[in-house]
């Protein structure tokens, strides 16, 4: 309750958490708020302009602009988010398991995390993709690969911390289960650095997936895709640039959302961060979990 009550003090942070569910609310109910068919061409509406039945305008090819971005909104940020649940979720596992029985687990899972982050990541990314083929079921797979690890190394490094406290040591002293300990006493107070560091992995997400989509190795025509709405208005971005406002401002205000809610939840849940006249952004949940990996 009390990290609600911070963010909703913060005006850029409840106004970025607005955003961010009337996105996801929007793309969840997109066939009933779209108002025409995303994908329905009608070439004698080519490059028409915006009106009262498309609002935005007509594409290439006669498509409603608006439509294509309401429906963009699914594999831009929805499927990024079931994405990074799973990315999270597995590192958290092997996180904790890595973090609290050390030993042999932890050489393991190190020695995983070392070889996948080892690779560059968009290198895995396009090798995965040259692979398993474009798609954006591939690029999310892509992700998944790729992120997980480094998921897992810093939440160990969290664990790890909280792990030789006290109150942990006199629980295992007392017989309780391994599992027990690990739910009740190290889930808790881990969850708020796992919070900010999905919450500033959704940014680089969203670019990244749209930077594949522009590319073409991401969703394929012709499905709607913010990063592949860049990529058809190319062609005429001098002629009619207004075509790449749309899919353009859509991505800079949704990852500027998720990074100034990402900003303001590290804040809420490290009062410390907030000095008495201004915030301190200096150094983020992040650097702080690799200082710790180092120092450990």
């Amino acid at each position: 309750m009390r990290v609600v009550k911070n963010l909703w003090k913060d005006k850029l942070a409840a106004a970025s958490f607005l955003v961010i569910m009337v996105t996801i609310t929007a793309g969840i109910a997109a066939p009933l708020i779209a108002p025409n068919d995303p994908n329905e061409v009608n070439m004698n509406l080519r490059y028409a302009a915006s009106s009262w039945e498309y609002l935005l305008g007509n594409d290439h090819l006669g498509r409603c602009i608006l439509s294509r971005l309401i429906y963009g909104i699914r594999p831009s940020v929805l499927w990024v988010l079931v994405a990074l649940f799973i990315s999270v979720f597995i590192g958290a596992v092997l996180g904790f398991a890595a973090g609290y029985f050390r030993g042999k687990t932890d050489a393991l899972v190190m020695r995983m995390c070392d070889t996948m982050l080892s690779f560059p990541g968009y290198v895995m990314a396009l090798a995965i993709v040259g692979i398993l083929g474009v798609g954006l079921e591939n690029i999310l797979i892509a992700f998944i690969l790729i992120k997980w690890a480094w998921f897992a190394r810093l939440i160990r490094t969290s664990v790890m911390q909280y792990a030789e406290q006290g109150y942990v040591k006199f629980a295992k002293a007392s017989g309780i289960s391994d599992f027990k300990i690990i739910y009740q006493h190290i889930v808790p107070v881990t969850l708020s650095d796992i919070a900010v560091l999905s919450s500033s992995s959704i940014g680089s997400m969203v670019l990244q997936i749209s930077g594949f989509s522009f590319l073409g190795l991401g969703i394929q025509a012709p499905n709607a895709e913010w990063g592949m709405m860049l990529n058809e208005a190319r062609e005429t971005m001098l002629t009619k640039p207004e075509l790449m406002l749309a899919p353009a401002f859509a991505i800079i205000i949704v990852v500027s959302a998720f990074n100034f809610l990402s900003d303001a939840l590290q804040v809420a849940l490290d009062p410390k961060l907030v000095t008495s006249k201004k915030r301190s952004f200096g150094t983020n949940a992040k650097n702080k979990l690799q200082e710790k990996e180092v120092a450990s």
